[in-house]
């Protein structure tokens, strides 16, 4: 796959390509590109509805002025551990985020979130998450407090009582269980409807029908994440592999 930053061109053949509702697959397969790449230019810069070629080539323009001009010193975000590829790094961040935006998360907490999931601590400060996103402390308040009330992140404070956010082991059983209560919720509102609207009358059946479905759905999300749960404290096993790199 071709590497680099999109071209002008490629960027007016994706939006010609949402234009003619390509999905992004075969989008990324005429730009012969990941189809990361382009679920990641086309949800950063206004999403498939609003993405314009000239906008989004100028904002990526703009983008990469900012980062190319010198931080002052002491806020240059700290090298990555383990010989990891900072630009790849970065990437993954980007594409996480973008993934997690497309499940219905916020811009900004998608991004919080995809920075602690990356983090090998799994919990940063406000100030570490201020310099490593390059965003102001109240977008940083504000990103927390809504994943904190779904479950997502949780608050503690460390040694030297500063309070960090961290994201543990259960943070993805807990982002299921609040799912799953999201679900039975909307069941218990469609079945009020049916009293409302009157027992065997279309519309009723219709939302008491929506109402045993999603009922399923809320009950296998549940049953699921209990029985999954372990994995989620559990060490991948190593593969062959991995096991002849380490020697």
């Amino acid at each position: 796959m071709p590497g680099g930053r999109l071209t002008q061109q490629e960027r007016q053949q994706i939006a010609l390509g949402l234009a003619d509702g390509l999905a992004y697959a075969e989008i990324a397969r005429r730009l012969d590109r990941p189809t990361s790449t382009v679920t990641r230019e086309v949800m950063r810069n206004g999403g498939p509805t609003a993405y314009r070629a000239d906008l989004a080539h100028r904002a990526t323009e703009q983008r990469a002025h900012r980062r190319g001009r010198t931080a002052p010193r002491g806020t240059q975000a700290p090298a990555p551990a383990h010989g990891r590829d900072a630009e790849a790094v970065r990437a993954y961040e980007e594409t996480l985020t973008t993934v997690l935006m497309q499940s219905g998360a916020p811009k900004m907490m998608s991004r919080v979130l995809a920075c602690l999931y990356t983090t090998d601590a799994g919990s940063l400060t406000a100030s570490e998450l201020v310099q490593r996103l390059q965003v102001s402390p109240a977008s940083i308040s504000k990103a927390i407090a809504f994943l904190e009330s779904q479950g997502l992140v949780r608050r503690e404070r460390d040694e030297r009582r500063r309070e960090r956010y961290v994201v543990d082991d259960d943070v993805m059983y807990e982002s299921m269980m609040a799912s799953a209560r999201g679900t039975a919720h909307l069941g218990e509102t469609a079945r009020q409807g049916v009293s409302v609207l009157g027992p065997g009358t279309p519309a009723a059946v219709r939302l008491e029908n929506i109402a045993r479905f999603v009922d399923f759905i809320s009950e296998s999300i549940i049953r699921a994440a209990e029985q999954a749960r372990e994995i989620l404290h559990s060490r991948p096993e190593a593969t062959s592999g991995d096991a002849a790199e380490r020697r």
